[in-house]
């Protein structure tokens, strides 16, 4: 990519407001857009996995949690 610039500079506002400007613009394109098949493999593979009871719904801040605990918080 030409115009390149070093996001770790930008304070985690400036980042999130290009995020969200980001997907403003991908949202109002008028052609949808397809899942790759591996994404549907996972989908299905997970949700068997949650009737088998091998799985668990968790709320988004606990899942935030758990992924910060288990990969590190970068920010």
């Amino acid at each position: 990519m030409g115009n390149t610039f070093e996001i770790k500079h930008l304070s985690r506002e400036e980042k999130l407001r290009i995020m969200e400007a980001i997907w403003e613009d991908l949202s109002r394109e008028d052609e949808e857009v397809d899942s790759p098949e591996w994404h549907q493999k996972e989908l299905e593979e997970t949700e068997h996995r949650l009737n088998l009871g091998l799985e668990k719904n968790v709320d988004w801040k606990t899942a935030k949690k758990e992924l910060r605990e288990r990969f590190g918080d970068e920010n």
